[in-house]
């Protein structure tokens, strides 16, 4: 049964416990360049180093590109009612909550796919 993390460092922890860490990254690769978002992150790239990256990217769509950030949440998936509920007066921790909810998406999506293919 799928469990949604409740936070980054787990998400990381049970994507490694069944070797679906680089399925992932190529999802998140996948779905950023379907919003014409290019990213590349490297299969090699560490858990630490990719929460990094993406909290940067998304904080950088949400500063300047608002639009293409909404279309990045569109075509991801991610829920609009977890989006409201974010308070947005301090975008550093908004573009680290909406990291979070991408990536749980994400690994929900993997997850499914493996489990049910």
């Amino acid at each position: 049964m799928y469990v949604a993390p409740i936070n980054i460092d787990l998400l990381f922890s049970e994507a490694e416990k069944e070797t679906l860490y680089i399925k992932l990254i190529e999802q998140l690769n996948k779905d950023f360049n379907l919003a014409n978002e290019g990213v590349d992150f490297p299969l090699s790239i560490s858990p630490e180093e990719l929460k990094i990256q993406l909290h940067e990217k998304i904080y950088r769509l949400i500063q300047y590109k608002f639009a293409e950030y909404l279309n990045l949440l569109y075509i991801i998936d991610v829920s609009e009612e977890q989006i409201k509920q974010l308070d947005g007066s301090d975008l550093v921790i908004l573009a680290e909550e909406v990291s979070f909810l991408i990536l749980k998406r994400e690994w929900q999506k993997v997850w499914f796919r493996n489990k049910y293919r």
